[in-house]
């Protein structure tokens, strides 16, 4: 664990190029990994970083850093709550139950095929409880990253240029 987020320390320390486009990167990339959206994080993220002149690769960084299988579940279980603040009643916690076991008891072919159903039927409520949840929780998370790794990224430049 310690060896993951040393290796990904580095890995941004070792970015080079304009600091406000690293620090876009890295607000984009906190952004839409704190959001629900994990089948389409990369196309998430290669749609923002574009318009926005952020780094490619420092959005990827840091949706990779903060969307791992370590935290997932409390980013999942933070923005069902502060979804439900907004949307109460949209999405109850029963539900959620009733779809997790009927995604444990599947197997196979045919259990997946059955496990596509409740999910299904959470439909648009869910995707409006856990987006508006999302948002909510990923915005202050983008602006301060972006705020602190622009710092960061302008301090190393100036001690890299002293040199």
């Amino acid at each position: 664990m310690r060896r993951f987020f040393r290796y990904y320390r580095l890995r941004l320390k070792r970015l080079q190029g304009d600091p406000k486009i690293i620090a876009r990167g890295i607000g984009v990339g906190l952004f839409v990994g704190i959001t629900p959206t994990i089948p389409v994080h990369t196309v998430l993220l290669l749609a923002l970083c574009y318009p926005l002149r952020a780094s490619k690769i420092a959005a990827f960084l840091a949706a990779w850093i903060i969307s791992n299988p370590l935290t997932i579940f409390l980013q999942y279980y933070l923005c069902w709550r502060i979804g439900s603040l907004f949307f109460p009643g949209l999405l109850s916690w029963g539900k959620i139950q009733n779809v997790l076991e009927t995604l444990s008891q599947g197997q196979g072919y045919e259990g997946f095929r059955q496990s596509i159903i409740p999910i299904g039927g959470l439909g648009f409520d869910a995707g409006a409880v856990m987006l508006t949840g999302g948002v909510v929780l990923a915005t202050p998370f983008a602006f301060i990253g972006y705020y602190y790794s622009l710092k960061f990224f302008i301090k190393r430049r100036n001690k890299l240029s002293k040199k």
